[in-house]
């Protein structure tokens, strides 16, 4: 986990980012986000603190002021080991949630007031309390993209990219039904992936109470899903890869495990956003067309400016859009938008992050 360093002056700043964004940015405004930039990073210094920045940040801030930049397996691993005073977290609420959980003496910081995420919010605790005592003594798996009231009450947290090895995880150890939660897509792309067989329960209309999913007569492995859904992904459809393939035959399509099974069976390629940009970067020729969150299509095309990226099918998550560079300046200036986890949720939860982690 290598820390990412930058220029202390505007101009080299300036330049820095000219050489990554000039397609993507227009030139007034770089010039404007190297003075804010450099303003962030004397205050990092000058407080103790780090920053996280996901790959769905804008390009101006993804390449100015993170000391690490990934996916959210991988900045939940730093933050695990961080030893700054404070954590700024550009990223979304649950992101800065699983930060405090990692680091409940460390101050974090979100520089959004909300910060939301639509597959977040489509699932409580109650949620899964309900859940459980439909399926008592079945093993639960989160998604990372949920509350940490969410974690508090499942055995197993995973991300995009190890949702797989959770799950074969558990298969080896005799589970054969598991109960995987929130993402609908994610739920069966990973089903597919691990010959299981998914099932959802649904809400009674009148009552509002969950129901057990009917089961396939024979099904030997069973994993119960939910359906919630990523806002970005789900606008993913087979024929934006028809239409792409129509026009530039030689693409290879790279696709997000949140997007639907029928996306995800037609692409190229399915993988976290670690994997889609090692993918891009392993390249030897050849165009892509990624179908994920349109910012970090920006910041992989300006890594790989030698590659050519379809601009097609690009969707911005509002969620990360209200995290700028501005934002994270007063954040960080003013100490603003501190994240706070219950601590009887934390240490509940911290059991099925850690169980993550030690899987790997």
């Amino acid at each position: 986990m290598s820390v990412i360093t930058y220029p202390d002056t505007v101009s080299a700043t300036y330049e820095r980012l000219k050489e990554r964004l000039a397609d993507v940015v227009p030139d007034v405004e770089l010039r404007m986000k190297a003075e804010t930039a450099v303003e962030v990073n004397r205050l990092k210094k000058e407080k103790n603190a780090i920053i996280l920045g996901h790959n769905y940040m804008e390009p101006a801030l993804f390449h100015s002021v993170p000391d690490y930049t990934g996916d959210s397996l991988y900045l939940a691993r730093v933050s695990a080991k961080a030893q700054a005073d404070i954590i700024v977290f550009c990223g979304v609420r649950f992101m800065a949630e699983t930060a405090k959980t990692l680091n409940p003496t460390r101050k974090v910081l979100l520089p959004s007031a909300k910060g939301g995420c639509s597959l977040a919010e489509s699932i409580n605790g109650a949620d899964v309390r309900a859940l459980k005592k439909l399926y008592p003594g079945v093993v639960t798996v989160t998604y990372i993209n949920c509350y940490a009231e969410v974690k508090a009450e499942c055995d197993y947290v995973c991300t995009s990219g190890n949702a797989e090895a959770v799950v074969k995880h558990l298969l080896k150890e005799e589970h054969r039904k598991i109960i995987f939660l929130p993402d609908e897509y994610l739920a069966a792309n990973t089903a597919r992936e691990t010959g299981m067989t998914i099932v959802y329960p649904e809400r009674d209309a009148a009552t509002g109470e969950l129901r057990p999913a009917k089961e396939p007569p024979g099904a030997a492995l069973v994993m119960i899903g939910w359906r919630g859904r990523c806002e970005v992904h789900d606008k993913f459809t087979p024929q934006d890869i028809t239409n792409a393939r129509k026009q530039f035959p030689d693409v290879t399509v790279l696709a997000h495990p949140e997007c639907s099974p029928e996306v995800v069976a037609l692409a190229d390629y399915a993988g976290s956003t670690t994997q889609m940009i090692k993918y891009v970067e392993n390249m030897k020729s050849g165009r892509y067309l990624l179908l994920t969150e349109c910012s970090m299509g920006d910041n992989i095309a300006s890594k790989n400016p030698q590659r050519e990226m379809i601009r097609l099918c690009s969707v911005r998550c509002p969620h990360m859009n209200e995290i700028t560079l501005e934002d994270t300046l007063a954040s960080l200036k003013n100490e603003q938008y501190v994240i706070e986890v219950d601590e009887g949720i934390r240490k509940r939860s911290i059991q099925a992050l850690d169980r993550m982690l030690a899987i790997g």
